[in-house]
C-alpha cells in the first residue's frame, strides 16, 4: 500500500528525512515511531504530495505518486494531521458536509455514526470547539468515506482517555474492514497496543523496521530476582559476554537485562539463592530507548 525508496527532503540546509525507505503491506497497522523532529510529519506530508521530495520515490496502491495521478489516488486515502485548521465560522455539520462533497459516495450515514460515537455535536460552531473536539472533527473527516488507506499523524493528542479508547476501537474496526493504517506517534504505549509492525526513525533515517513481536523477541528481556534472606548476588565476570547488562540492586531485589539463550539463563538463575524471579518482555519504550539513548531529546 505504501512503498518509499531512498526518500530525501531538506528545508534549505535543515534535514527533514534522509535516504528513507520503508514499505507497508495491505491490511496492516504500521507504527511510525520517533520523537518530535525525527522526520515523521515530513514523511507523511511527502507521501500525500503536500511536500515535494528532493529525491527518491513513493508508491501508493502500487502506483508511483506524481502530480498527474495524485488526484485519482486521494479519494482512497483518509488523512488526520497532527493539528487541524478549519473555517472557524462554519458549524461542524457544514464543515463535514463540505468535506463529504468531494467524494463520489453518500457519506452521511457514516458521518452521523462517527459523530454519535465520538459525542460530537454537529450544530456547534468550529471556533467554539476545544482542541480535543477539533481533533474529533478531523477523525470524522478522515474516516467518513471509508478509505482504503488511513494516514494518521499523532492522532490522539488532545483526546481524553475515554475518547482515545473509542478511537482505538475504531481503528481495529477499520483494520477488520481491510483498511491499511499508517500510524505516526511518539506515544509508545498506543503503538504497542495497536500496531502489527513498527518503524523507528531517528534524525530523518529509518534505523529499525520489524514486526512488534519480532522486535521484542530480538531485544533484551527484563529479569528480576528476589534473593533469599542473607543471600548475596555475585555479578558474573563475563556477564556482558553471555548477554547480561544494566544491573541494578535494591536490598534483595536484583534486576538486569538479558539477551541470550533460555538454557544459559536457567544456569545463571540456578546458581543463585532465590526467593522468587520473573522474566518479562520489554515494553516498547525500553526498546525505543535502546535505539535513542537516555540523553536524546523527546
Amino acid at each position: 500500500m505504501i512503498e518509499i525508496n531512498n526518500l530525501r527532503k531538506y528545508y534549505g540546509k535543515n534535514r527533514g528525512v534522509e535516504d528513507l525507505s520503508l514499505s507497508v503491506t495491505a491490511g496492516q497497522i504500521y507504527g511510525f515511531v520517533g520523537p518530535n523532529g525525527a522526520g515523521k510529519s515530513t514523511t507523511i506530508r511527502t507521501i500525500l504530495g503536500l511536500l515535494i521530495p528532493d529525491s527518491g520515490s513513493i508508491k501508493l496502491f502500487d502506483t508511483s505518486v506524481n502530480d498527474h495521478n495524485l488526484a485519482q489516488l486521494k479519494p482512497r486515502i483518509g488523512y488526520l494531521p497532527s493539528e487541524n485548521y478549519y473555517y472557524d465560522r462554519l458549524t461542524v455539520g457544514d464543515l463535514l458536509n463540505y468535506g463529504a462533497s468531494y467524494y463520489k459516495k453518500d457519506c452521511r450515514k457514516r458521518m452521523d455514526n462517527l459523530c454519535e460515537l465520538l459525542s460530537l455535536d454537529k450544530k456547534r460552531v468550529i471556533e467554539d470547539l476545544s482542541f480535543g473536539n477539533k481533533k474529533k472533527v478531523g477523525i470524522v473527516q478522515a474516516l467518513m468515506h471509508e478509505p482504503d488507506l488511513l494516514i494518521l499523524d499523532e492522532p490522539t493528542v488532545g483526546l481524553d482517555p475515554l475518547m482515545q479508547n473509542r478511537f482505538y476501537d475504531l481503528l481495529r474496526e477499520e483494520k477488520a474492514r481491510g483498511c491499511t493504517i499508517f500510524f505516526s506517534s511518539h506515544i509508545l504505549s498506543e503503538v504497542q497496543r495497536l500496531c502489527d509492525r513498527v518503524g523507528i526513525i531517528k534524525e530523518g533515517r529509518l534505523i529499525e523496521e520489524k514486526d512488534i513481536r519480532e522486535l521484542r523477541a530480538t531485544t533484551y528481556k527484563l529479569v528480576t530476582m528476589t534473593l533469599a534472606e542473607g543471600a548475596t548476588f555475585e555479578k558474573p565476570e563475563n556477564g556482558q559476554a553471555i548477554g547480561m547488562a544494566e544491573f541494578s540492586q535494591e536490598d534483595r531485589r536484583v534486576r538486569f537485562h538479558y539477551h541470550g539463550t533460555a538454557d544459559k539463563l536457567t544456569e545463571i538463575l540456578s546458581k543463585q539463592a532465590l526467593l522468587d524471579f520473573s522474566v518479562e518482555e520489554p515494553e516498547l519504550e525500553e526498546i525505543f530507548m535502546h535505539y535513542y539513548g537516555e540523553g536524546e531529546s523527546k
